[in-house]
């Protein structure tokens, strides 16, 4: 399925397809101490991020969902990624059979409820156009910003898992009701 990611816009950020010039920003964001935190606590090469940003182009052409480029519409600085993807990480049925959501964002864009925002828009438009009934996510249970971000999206934890030698938190969410794919 070869669908090109729609520009979304919010109140204050836009959702854009990833690009070829996305591979400084997503380096600078997967390099940065504050971020990898979580993901396993170490920088990532610039290779890794390079391969990071075909992953999340090459997810719309196979998926025709996928991540999007986060920017300010204020500033238009890049200010992270945010969306849902297929990850294939081998967690089992009802986990990897279903679309996986993610959201990472640049130390300057935490607190401001842009990672809420964004995902907000991505999880309405993969509801609306793509009809998805059910998605979910893994979260390392220290990372509490990340918990209260999912639970304001309506996540809610179901199990937990050992992922990559790491002890994480399984959420699901159900898509809001009255959501269907479009018509026409």
């Amino acid at each position: 399925m070869h669908r090109a990611a729609p520009e979304l816009r919010t109140d204050r950020l836009r959702l854009r397809p990833n690009v070829r010039d996305d591979a400084g920003p997503l380096t600078a964001l997967w390099q940065d101490p504050i971020v990898v935190r979580f993901f396993g606590g170490v920088p990532m090469p610039a290779e890794d991020c390079w391969h990071r940003l075909q992953r999340a182009v090459g997810h719309w052409a196979l998926n025709g969902y996928g991540m999007w480029a986060v920017e300010e519409l204020e500033s238009g600085m890049f200010v992270g990624q945010a969306g849902l993807f297929e990850g294939r990480r081998g967690l089992g049925p009802g986990f990897d059979d279903v679309p996986e959501a993610g959201w990472a964002f640049m130390p300057a864009a935490h607190g401001k409820g842009y990672a809420r925002e964004a995902m907000r828009a991505a999880l309405r438009w993969t509801e609306s156009e793509l009809g998805v009934a059910r998605t979910v996510c893994i979260i390392d249970p220290e990372n509490l910003p990340s918990i209260r971000t999912a639970q304001a999206l309506g996540y809610r934890q179901f199990g937990d898992c050992i992922y990559k030698e790491k002890p994480l938190l399984m959420f699901e969410r159900a898509a809001a009701s009255g959501s269907s794919p479009a018509a026409g």
